[in-house]
């Protein structure tokens, strides 16, 4: 498991991330909620050492993440980032393949063919496999991104804000696939969403943080409630039942 102790990160004379403590549980969707500016982004660039901690530490499987060599690591974890900027001109399949990286090293065999294949299909982009991203729209190259990381073919799946930039109907198709990934091949995934409603229908666990804390962890059902809300987000949020899922009410 990913087990997160005493975490803290300062930026100049303010505190992001102060002294966090946190078990993601494996095969399951663990969500990070809270308003902007908690600390979510940077706690999950934490847990994938994309950032350096100021206190505390991460565990990987029982190993403090800064003993785990690069390549391994990036076959245990694969992380997408809010902004992707690759300043090459290339086609959904090449970028796809960039996943492959740590198993292929550039020299792609059967197996990385077959993972990238498999990726493109699980995002439905097949059909653009072979344009370039600047040919894409803002939601499609987001899928592409995507599936570079379920390429990857790792453990855990770090996700930050996967939403940005993509419709309803590509919304919804992101959160099953990810919880198909959980569901049917065992990953375990960590996803910042700012939806509170993706976040309450597709998720297994919620952390919640606010100015840098958690305010409350625990399974969807224990954190999806108005007063938990409430001291997260500072608003009165309605909630209502609709196909046994919770659904947050935000906009009366």
């Amino acid at each position: 498991m990913v087990e997160v102790r005493n975490i803290s990160k300062k930026y100049g004379n303010k505190m992001v991330v102060e002294d966090v403590s946190l078990k993601i549980t494996k095969g399951k969707i663990t969500s990070f909620i809270g308003p902007n500016g908690a600390g979510k982004s940077t706690l999950l660039s934490i847990v994938s050492r994309l950032i350096a901690r100021e206190t505390g530490e991460v565990l990987i499987d029982g190993q403090e993440i800064g003993k785990w060599k690069s390549n391994d690591l990036a076959k245990k974890i694969s992380i997408l980032k809010q902004s992707n900027h690759i300043n090459l001109r290339l086609t959904v399949k090449e970028l796809v393949s960039f996943g492959r990286f740590p198993y292929s090293q550039g020299r792609l065999t059967k197996e990385d063919k077959k993972h990238i294949e498999e990726a493109i299909d699980y995002m439905e982009l097949t059909e653009m496999q072979d344009k370039f991203l600047d040919q894409l729209s803002g939601g499609q190259k987001q899928r592409a991104y995507i599936a570079m990381v379920i390429a990857q073919n790792t453990e855990y799946i770090l996700l930050d804000e996967p939403l940005n930039n993509l419709d309803m109907k590509h919304s919804v198709q992101i959160m099953k696939v990810l919880r198909r990934l959980c569901d049917e091949l065992g990953k375990t995934v960590v996803i910042v969403l700012h939806d509170i409603n993706f976040a309450s229908s597709y998720s297994d666990y919620i952390v919640a943080l606010k100015d840098g804390k958690v305010v409350k962890e625990g399974s969807t059902e224990s954190i999806i409630n108005s007063p938990t809300l409430k001291e997260v987000y500072g608003m009165d949020i309605q909630i209502e039942e609709f196909n046994c899922k919770k659904v947050c009410i935000f906009y009366s």
